[in-house]
């Protein structure tokens, strides 16, 4: 969650990064660009799974059911947080928020391409439920992950640039 904390006079931004964790495949390059900014993670999944021991991640076990992860997030995500995941309906509700999300494949969710996402997003499963398509999206491949690590790197500078109480 972003927060506010007072350093020395200063107001100091904490960005947060939330992962929907459930079957997310870029969780080791979060905990990387998290380590290397000291930014908290939270990963938000249905179940318990490994995470690393580290006093900046942790895991937050919901209960099951469909949304209630998603609800989660959108309950706790703040302005100038960022979340990450492949949910573009969950993408969309926390753009509403003011949060900063990026899909795993690294290509980030706006204002400006979400509608488009939503759409496409319901034609996709209008075609599967209809037997047109099966199958799930591509695997993640070398290049998506170096695109998502880069796209994560730039949000985050993004932020701390454009917010005025950038002290962290």
């Amino acid at each position: 969650m972003a927060a506010n904390l007072e350093e020395s006079g200063k107001t100091k931004l904490m960005l947060h990064i939330f992962i929907d964790a459930d079957a997310c495949p870029v969780k080791p390059e979060v905990y990387k660009v998290a380590e290397r900014y000291q930014l908290p993670v939270t990963l938000v999944a249905n179940s318990w799974m490994r995470i690393p021991n580290d006093r900046l991640i942790a895991l937050e076990v919901v209960g099951a059911g469909a949304d209630v992860a998603d609800d989660w997030i959108v309950e706790q995500v703040k302005t100038y947080d960022i979340v990450v995941t492949a949910d573009i309906l969950l993408a969309d509700r926390c753009l509403k928020k003011g949060a900063q999300v990026i899909g795993t494949n690294g290509k980030p969710f706006t204002e400006n391409n979400i509608g488009s996402a939503v759409a496409t997003r319901d034609l996709m499963a209008e075609l599967r439920g209809a037997g047109e398509i099966t199958g799930g999206p591509p695997p993640l491949q070398k290049r998506d992950r170096s695109r998502f690590l880069h796209q994560l790197d730039e949000i985050i500078q993004t932020i701390r640039r454009n917010n005025p109480k950038k002290h962290n």
